[in-house]
């Protein structure tokens, strides 16, 4: 197998009911690690970039970094772009390659979220490419996007009115989820997913997956959430590694930057192997 359809990825696991981890990189030791552990673990996954990611690297050093690590890769694997509300720089990931894009434009009215978005699904096509929509913001602020204002929710037929009216292939609602670290136990609304899936049988995506609980995660996925998005984890464990690496070389004055890329790699390809575990994923590579 090879680079897919983040479709052909979804669909599968919200039909098998399983997760399919979408991890958040921001260099080239996380993309690489990632794609480590869903080769060791058989397992499908997605690998996101964030807008600031993608800023700060550049899209074609990001495109190219991809072709390079999947090429003759053994598991399918997705690049998707994360939380952008970004018309432009959109239509410049779908261009370099990128197999899905999330058009985030929840801060604003519902109708003109609908109407653009109906856009973008219209122009990812061209592609191939998925698209993930919303339509209620998420809690808490992630790589600069976002806000820690609570969100609301729209009537539950608002959001099967959107689904239906764009032709999104993902869709991501909120549901007491928020991203970052959780500050106290976060209260989910498990119904609000089986209500849209059961009215609208789509795959959804859980934002903010890092922080809840193995209970919480089970849950969801067996409602249909098929796309568990991680990123805090991965910056903690990249950073917490890195640490703990540097602090043993400082006491031992020995100083190898491979020894850590090393190091700090097999910590993250871990981090993936329990996540493929924990989500049903593992072993179901095609």
């Amino acid at each position: 197998m090879s680079v897919v359809p983040v479709s052909e990825i979804v669909d599968r696991a919200f039909e098998e009911r399983f997760g399919v981890p979408a991890i958040n990189v921001f260099n080239d030791l996380t993309m690489e690690s990632v794609l480590a552990g869903a080769v060791q673990a058989s397992s499908p996954l997605i690998v996101q970039t964030s807008v600031k990611t993608v800023r700060s690297i550049g899209p074609e050093i990001l495109a190219s970094m991809w072709k390079s690590m999947t090429a003759g890769i053994s598991v399918p694997v997705s690049l998707h772009l994360d939380h952008c509300p970004d018309r432009e720089l959109l239509t410049t990931c779908l261009k370099l390659g990128w197999n899905s894009v999330h058009f985030d434009a929840s801060a604003m009215p519902v109708a003109e979220n609908q109407r653009q978005t109906i856009e973008v699904v219209r122009e990812a096509r061209i592609y191939g490419a998925s698209v993930e929509g919303e339509i209620e913001a998420i809690t808490g602020v992630e790589d600069g996007h976002g806000s820690d204002e609570i969100s609301s929710q729209h009537p539950l037929q608002a959001s099967l009115d959107f689904i239906e009216a764009t032709g999104v292939d993902v869709f991501a609602p909120s549901i007491g989820n928020a991203h970052g670290t959780y500050l106290s136990e976060p209260v989910i609304d498990f119904n609000r997913v089986t209500e849209i899936v059961t009215r609208h049988p789509i795959p959804i995506a859980l934002h903010g997956g890092s922080g809840l609980s193995p209970e919480q995660f089970t849950e969801l996925i067996a409602r249909g959430c098929a796309k568990v998005n991680i990123s805090t984890a991965l910056k903690e464990t990249y950073m917490k590694s890195s640490l703990a690496f540097l602090e043993t070389a400082a006491a031992a004055n020995k100083w190898d930057p491979p020894s850590l890329f090393t190091s700090t790699s097999a910590d993250v390809v871990d981090m993936v192997l329990d996540l493929t575990t924990q989500f049903g994923s593992a072993g179901k590579a095609w």
